[in-house]
């Protein structure tokens, strides 16, 4: 069974890594995920120095997912820059980047640019927990107008954008017109819904302090929005603009579905915080018994044919 993927000119032997944000912040995480079965991993999104965070509890596992407001708490680009130029031989690496400003993100990509290092550059435009910060990814001409002066900088290297996720088919034709613009190796969709709210009914209480209990919801909640965006995406997108599908999934049939929307890479959030990095054989297992049983020696031979009726 092949369930080998790849973008730009990296390969992966599966399609399966991490979510950023989940269980990469630290080195002995990192250094986890970079010996598990996963074939690739990403960084905790960066800023250019550390960052506490949001206060806690900004946390919190629910009966269909997880509620987070982390507020990009990190050890700084520096951290995670090292990580990857004293690892990206082992395996391909993505390295993400969430400035608070467009200043921050070109000096961060400057010095990505600058690495001799081989990775992947994922750009955060979505990150729906800073408190008094709007997402760029809705925010249309923002959006371009990062990209524009990144690009000016990260000429030669792989580049990707994480994507907030979209609920309306006339900001999917737009967004897509924006990135069809650019040399993008991949799109990243979706980033957690933000915004929602989880309440204890028991104690009559939220369950996480930031923002009087508002945060990013991932799981099982946003697995048909995750769905759509994907397929969207993949619709609007040239084939060179890889689509890595993150959202919702817990098994290997929710990986098959995210390949068969379009994605070629798939990132475990929630259900990688809840069950660790062992998920990772278990899905891999899981999607190779559904390509057996459906006679697929390979991902190519059903990754976007999802059918229309």
């Amino acid at each position: 069974m092949d369930l080998s993927t790849n973008i730009a000119n990296f390969s992966f032997k599966n399609p399966l890594m991490n979510a950023s944000g989940a269980l990469c912040t630290s080195y002995d995480e990192l250094n986890a995920l970079l010996s598990g079965s996963n074939s690739s991993l990403v960084t905790k999104s960066a800023t250019p120095l550390y960052r506490e965070g949001n206060p806690t509890p900004r946390y919190a596992e629910t009966p269909l997912g997880t509620i987070n407001s982390m507020g990009l708490a990190n050890q700084g680009f520096d951290f995670y820059l090292n990580f990857i130029e004293n690892n990206y031989h082992q395996k391909p690496l993505f390295l993400s980047i969430a400035g608070l400003c467009l200043e921050d993100n070109l000096a961060m990509a400057k010095k990505a640019h600058e690495s001799k290092a081989e990775f992947l550059l994922e750009l955060n435009l979505s990150c729906p927990n800073i408190m008094g910060k709007p997402q760029t990814g809705y925010d249309f001409q923002r959006t371009r107008e990062v990209l524009e002066q990144v690009f000016e900088i990260y000429t030669d290297k792989p580049l990707g954008v994480k994507l907030p996720p979209y609920f309306d088919m006339v900001h999917f034709e737009q967004m897509a017109e924006i990135l069809k613009q650019f040399p993008l190796s991949f799109v990243t969709c979706i980033n957690s819904i933000g915004n929602g709210l989880y309440i204890d009914a028991q104690t009559e209480s939220v369950v996480i302090k930031p923002k009087d209990g508002f945060g990013g919801l991932g799981g099982e909640y946003v697995k048909p929005t995750a769905l759509a965006n994907v397929r969207k995406f993949y619709e609007l997108l040239p084939k060179s603009i890889k689509i890595i599908g993150c959202g919702g999934i817990l098994s290997g049939k929710d990986v098959f579905e995210h390949l068969l929307c379009g994605a070629s890479m798939v990132q475990v959030g929630s259900q990688l915080m809840k069950e660790k990095n062992q998920i990772f054989s278990r899905l891999e297992k899981e999607l190779e018994e559904i390509m057996y049983k459906k006679n697929y020696s390979k991902i190519e031979d059903f990754k976007g044919n999802l059918k229309s009726l």
